[in-house]
């Protein structure tokens, strides 16, 4: 049977602590000790511990994105990237995981309204989604049977519902070319072990499966890009949207790589010498590469976020030069963490790959984040082509807002 929704079993139901603007990013960093606490548990478990996840849902942190009429806090994208940093910077599973759950609900909120608002009314309500396959609902009655697996679907574990990318048959013929999310509570999903992985193993993106279960009709609901842009929010470009949360991760567990570096070459003295890491000229010359590094690609990165939204508060259209130009310098800010995380291990000596030391994980980490199609770097050559004046051939930098 599945578990009712409205009094999410999990959490229970609660009042959320309201805060806005900065206060979300003061919330995260004072949250800070709680992810510290249990990433090594992430990291056995393979998904985020529960009283992580609570934390996150009891200060609206999964809700940043979507809007009031969604019980969301309709925080502007360079609060979002702030907070998303902080919680990375703690943990990058945990950081991640959050990441997922606020673009989640920003992006696939919005379908609620008017087909099943009352899902998403307890603010406890986590949810977790995947378009990284598209399974079939066949029609049945008043409703769907839905059958397929979905990859990479991060933070499952503690997702109430789960939106399921399909396609709307009725018999063998197809009704439209287009995608829908299919809504389906905890209980009625199952979760497939397949996160066998190194790095962001903490973020639980397991499979999941359906076989034939029933759907109704009112939680058939549109997918990301198919709401109608009626917000600021939503009026960004959709693919602008799915990059800089995720350059927002990488920026935070850079940042953890530095701090980590730092206490290392305080600490630190190397064999046949009588003086510590900070002292050696390589360790401050790597120092202050990555500091210059990573400082320059997130300025770049804020810089273009508020200026893409000032546009849209406008009520202009984010220009095809900005939505390629922006990609470039997500795409870059991704590997301009994974550049500094490498300056520091290479100066950090033998004790960046020890198991156990903080920038043995935290390299393992920041790779992943560079691999995702949204950031990848293969973008920055498609968005190239925009301003040389070609078509983009990639729909992620092509993409206006939903």
């Amino acid at each position: 049977m599945a578990a009712s929704l409205g009094g999410c079993p999990h959490f229970g139901r609660v009042t959320l602590v309201r805060v806005s603007g900065a206060d979300h990013i003061r919330t995260t960093e004072k949250l800070a000790p709680l992810i510290r606490r249990h990433a090594d548990e992430a990291e056995r478990i393979r998904h985020l511990p529960r009283p992580v996840a609570e934390a996150f849902a009891k200060h609206g942190l999964y809700r940043l994105a979507g809007t009031p009429d969604i019980h969301g806090a309709d925080a502007d994208p360079m609060t979002q990237i702030g907070v998303i940093e902080a919680a990375s910077r703690a943990d990058g599973s945990a950081g991640w995981n959050l990441m997922i759950g606020i673009e989640t609900f920003g992006l696939i909120g919005p379908g609620f309204k008017g087909r099943c608002p009352e899902l998403i009314d307890d603010p406890m309500t986590v949810m977790a989604s995947s378009t990284a396959a598209v399974g079939r609902a066949q029609k049945d009655g008043n409703g769907w049977r839905v059958s397929g697996q979905w990859q990479f679907v991060s933070g499952i574990h503690n997702a109430q519902i789960f939106g399921a990318t399909v396609r709307l048959y009725d018999g063998d013929e197809l009704l439209d070319e287009g995608n829908r999310y299919a809504v389906v509570p905890e209980g009625e999903f199952e979760i497939v072990d397949t996160w066998h992985v190194a790095g962001l193993r903490g973020s639980g993106s397991h499979d999941v499966r359906l076989d034939d279960v029933f759907v109704p009709d009112s939680r058939i609901i549109a997918p990301i890009g198919g709401n109608e842009a009626t917000t600021p929010q939503l009026r960004l470009p959709l693919g602008n949207r799915l990059a800089y949360n995720k350059a927002a991760v990488a920026i935070g567990i850079a940042r953890a790589g530095i701090d980590a570096f730092v206490d290392l070459a305080t600490a630190k003295q190397p064999r046949f010498t009588s003086k510590t890491v900070r002292e050696r000229p390589f360790a401050q010359r790597a120092i202050a590469l990555a500091e210059a590094r990573l400082t320059g690609a997130r300025a770049a990165l804020m810089e273009l976020t508020t200026a893409s939204w000032e546009t849209v508060l406008r009520g202009d259209d984010v220009s095809p030069k900005h939505r390629a130009l922006f990609h470039i310098v997500a795409s870059d800010t991704a590997r301009a963490a994974v550049e500094t995380v490498e300056i520091l291990c290479e100066a950090a000596g033998t004790s960046a790959n020890r198991i156990g030391e903080p920038l043995e994980r935290i390299s393992r980490d920041v790779r992943v984040v560079r691999q995702h199609a949204t950031v990848a770097p293969h973008l920055m050559e498609d968005a190239g082509r925009t301003l040389l004046g070609l078509e983009s051939q990639s729909y992620v930098v092509r993409s206006r807002g939903a």
